[in-house]
């Protein structure tokens, strides 16, 4: 049997889908961003949203088994030491989801410049 809860729906989407099947649940959170005026600033505030959707169903990194992340006009000698500084933070130092970092040329809004899903899953 497969139960789903949505959290923080919103027009067209939710923030977070909880599914219980059996003794796992998997969370899969939508792609989030930050606001803020630099990259660095839009990480960390990428990463709190993150971590909210996170609590708001009992889990934390350390639950996220998989993530997605899309950076704006990425370069990788300047913008990759800023999010893996910022990943490390929030993330620790091992112990790694699976991810994916793609360079894009826009997201969803022409001010963000980055966003970030992830999957976690929990007992």
């Amino acid at each position: 049997m497969i139960e789903k809860e949505y959290i923080d729906p919103s027009e067209g989407f939710s923030q977070t889908v909880l599914v219980k099947t059996g003794d796992f649940t998997t969370l899969y959170i939508s792609g989030q961003i930050g606001i803020g005026d630099t990259l660095e600033a839009q990480v960390i505030a990428t990463f709190q949203n993150l971590e909210q959707q996170l609590r708001k169903c009992n889990a934390t990194f350390k639950d996220v088994v998989k993530m997605n992340t899309y950076i704006v006009n990425f370069n990788p000698e300047t913008d990759l030491p800023i999010f893996r500084k910022i990943r490390n933070e929030f993330l620790g130092n091992e112990n790694y989801p699976a991810s994916t970092l793609v360079g894009v040329s826009v997201l969803g809004n022409k001010d963000w410049l980055i966003e970030i899903e992830a999957i976690a899953v929990m007992e």
